[in-house]
This record gives structure tokens, C-alpha cells and sequence, in this order.
């Protein structure tokens, strides 16, 4: 029950994160930007300390969770986890960032000019390209174990 209860502070933590940084963003407290980063932050400070605690209880030698006691996880494969989350999340949010600035281009030129669909095409598939490398390593990292 304890580990239970332990283990939703995060999630409502940022439940009343999002809720609060909606409702100012609504009543016009607070403009877009300074809520996203704002929310980063939180997001930040709730993995942060998740992390920690969970390096502290192995250091210790206690089980953070049962699940990890019961299937005989180590700390070398959870941060290969957190290695490969890290690399999909972060190519991901590029990749987006890529195809957010590449696509309205390719758009524009394509409307001016129908001939440059190919090469536009191809500035678009390039900024993908980037989420696809960050799949591949994380799951090479993943099939180490």
C-alpha cells in the first residue's frame, strides 16, 4: 500500500502541475512560452528526484519498488533504460523541431513552384530522419541486455 501511494506523488504532482499551468495560461495570468517552460522545469524536478531516490535505495541495497526486487533488476539495466528513453525522447522532439520549420517551407515552395515537391520532399524526410537514428539507438542499447 505504502509503495503504491509512494509511487502516484509524481503523477498527481504533475497532474496539478498541468491543471494549475492551464488554468493561468486560460485566465491570461501568464503567457504560452513561460508555461512550457515551466512545465520543462517541473518535469525536470519530478525525474530528477525519482532518479535520485532510486539510486539512493540500490546504493542503500533496498529495493526501490517491488517490481524491480521481484524481477532481479540492476542498475546497470535501468539506466541503459534511462539511456534509451533519453535518446528516442530527445531525437523525437529534434525530428519535430526538424519537420515543424522544414514542412511549412516545403509547403510554400511547393505551392510557388510544383516542381520542387522532390526537393522539398527530400529537406522534410532529412529532419525525420533524425527521430529514426534515435529509435535505432535506443534499441541497439536495448539489446544489450
Amino acid at each position: 500500500m505504502l509503495e503504491t501511494i509512494m509511487l502516484s506523488v509524481p503523477v498527481v504532482f504533475l497532474m496539478v502541475s498541468v491543471y494549475l499551468t492551464y488554468r493561468s495560461v486560460v485566465l491570461g495570468k501568464r503567457s504560452r512560452k513561460t508555461a512550457v517552460l515551466r512545465q520543462i522545469a517541473s518535469f525536470a524536478l519530478v525525474g530528477s528526484v525519482c532518479l535520485m531516490t532510486s539510486l539512493v535505495a540500490m546504493a542503500a541495497g533496498e529495493s526501490p519498488a517491488p517490481a524491480a526486487a521481484a524481477s532481479g533488476g540492476d542498475l546497470n539495466m535501468g539506466i541503459s533504460m534511462l539511456a534509451a528513453a533519453l535518446a528516442t525522447g530527445i531525437s523525437g522532439i529534434g525530428g519535430g523541431i526538424a519537420v515543424g520549420g522544414a514542412a511549412p517551407a516545403a509547403i510554400g515552395a511547393t505551392s510557388e513552384d510544383p516542381k520542387a515537391f522532390g526537393k522539398a520532399l527530400i529537406f522534410v524526410a532529412l529532419g525525420e530522419g533524425v527521430a529514426l537514428y534515435g529509435l535505432l539507438v535506443s534499441i541497439l542499447i536495448i539489446s544489450k541486455f
